[in-house]
């Protein structure tokens, strides 16, 4: 009965809606969708979605990351990073995969070691 509590839990999403603004270190053990702003890091043991509308200025780490909006600062995925047509990084990124759509803009330097630490 654990496992399938845990598996329910993998698959719900956080979701800090637009208007929110959150100042501060934020970390979640499930997968979460940015559509507000964060000033601050940002550490998720899931999948990341950065949305269209979002900002965030810190440093960000999670599993797969989805980025649509601005961030400013390192950002660290420990499997895929995809940068959409609209997203823009300002700082360096460290990504086993990375993906980034024509019109994205990249500003930085990558590494796409194994070891991302």
């Amino acid at each position: 009965m654990s496992l399938k509590k845990d598996h329910v839990l993998a698959n719900d999403v956080s979701i800090l809606s637009n208007g929110v603004r959150i100042e501060g270190k934020f970390y979640s053990n499930g997968n979460v969708r940015i559509d507000g702003k964060v000033v601050g890091d940002v550490i998720v043991d899931g999948n990341l979605t950065v949305g269209e509308g979002a900002e965030i200025n810190g440093g960000v780490k999670a599993k797969n990351i989805t980025l649509s909006g601005k961030m400013e600062g390192i950002l660290s995925s420990s499997d895929k990073l995809i940068m959409e047509s609209k997203a823009v990084l300002i700082g360096d990124l460290f990504a086993k995969v990375l993906v980034i759509q024509e019109g994205a803009t990249f500003d930085g330097k990558s590494s796409m070691n194994k070891s991302n630490e």
